[in-house]
């Protein structure tokens, strides 16, 4: 399964600035999702973060894995329509190496387990083949 933005957007109440999944590119029911964000010079966060030094903040990062998560339970799980997720937990992160403008984020998230509603996913973020942060992320979905 590939999504597009416009079909992320149908999905996810998120939009810009805070919308920060460019496309699904890999959905294993039961298992997995890997998602892509492509970092410009553009983002608003980088007027800030750092002025001569643009570095995309490491909770940016994890939102945009979670963002991914939230899809994989929106389109594999069977959470249906007119929800909103909500992080319950953010687990064993850490940030390896920084990411920059030009930088192609892969979100690979994988299904830890799903029990009363509360999905589980170990999480990893790469730039080409480059770990560059991981967490395991919890998250449930509330009507909207």
């Amino acid at each position: 399964m590939v999504l597009n933005t416009v079909e992320i957007m149908k999905l996810l109440p998120h939009r810009y600035p805070f919308l920060l999944v460019d496309r699904i590119i890999e959905v294993e029911e039961g298992k997995r999702i890997v998602g892509l964000k492509n970092v410009t010079i553009n983002e608003p966060f980088f007027q800030g973060h750092f002025p001569g030094h643009p570095i995309m903040p490491g909770v940016l990062i994890i939102e945009a894995m979670a963002q991914v998560g939230g899809l994989y339970a929106l389109v594999a799980g069977n959470v249906g329509e007119n929800k909103v997720t909500y992080f319950v937990g953010i687990d064993k992160a850490k940030f390896r190496k920084p990411v920059v403008p030009g930088d192609t984020l892969r979100f690979e998230l994988e299904l830890i387990n799903c029990r009363r509603g509360i999905f589980c996913f170990s999480g990893k973020a790469y730039v080409e083949s480059t770990l560059v942060a991981e967490a395991e992320l919890k998250a449930t979905f509330a009507d909207r």
